[in-house]
């Protein structure tokens, strides 16, 4: 899978972002997909990585992305509540879309993501550093859950909402030191060049 940089330009990149491309293109009409985000990581644009990933992927991708980010950080918010399911009722009706995108697993998908938010919200009333942890990943549920909207346009939002949140739990002090947070980033964003290059789902 290649990349032009008329792909890129057409999301409309911050100029830092542009700058940054025109040195990785080097002149070149295309580049090969992975290797763009093999630099972005080995350049510690991880944030920027994440941003053009899901403008990479279509539907089911972006959906699997959601998932897969979502189940990273969602044990943080069942270590604080452990009867409560709904974060992960969120996440699995969410995978059953990959699988089978029917209008009644969309259905419960969306029953889902609705209780998920209303967690989020119990969780965020405790604004200790575990709380906001435990918010972030119950808003990582809520956007994997939201991902299975028809559109390619509402699954890459939330794809890429699903990752900024799992990333914002590992911020809010649940992973703990900067290497761990990283390394979950890492995880999240290989799972994602997976997914491209055909060797994930």
């Amino acid at each position: 899978m290649t990349l032009t940089w008329p792909d890129v330009l057409k999301h409309s990149p911050c100029s830092e972002a542009v700058e940054w491309g025109k040195v990785a293109f080097d002149g070149k009409e295309s580049v090969e997909t992975v290797e763009l985000f093999e630099r972005l990581i080995r350049d510690e644009r991880l944030d920027w990585a994440n941003w053009m990933i899901v403008r990479c992927m279509g539907y089911k991708r972006c959906v699997s992305y959601a998932v897969f980010a979502a189940e990273q950080v969602v044990w943080i918010y069942e270590k604080q509540y452990p009867e409560d399911s709904r974060p992960r009722e969120a996440i699995e009706t969410a995978r059953r879309c990959v699988e089978d995108p029917t209008d009644k697993n969309k259905a419960a998908a969306r029953t889902a993501v609705e209780a998920s938010v209303w967690a989020a919200w119990a969780v965020g009333a405790a604004r200790t550093a575990a709380g906001a942890a435990g918010e972030a990943s119950v808003w990582a549920a809520w956007a994997a859950g939201t991902a299975v909207e028809a559109s390619v346009w509402a699954a890459r939002t939330a794809a890429e909402a699903s990752v900024w949140a799992a990333w914002s739990a590992g911020t809010a002090g649940a992973v703990a030191g900067e290497t761990a947070k990283r390394n979950m980033q890492l995880k999240i964003l290989n799972y994602g060049i997976g997914l491209l290059n055909g060797s994930q789902g």
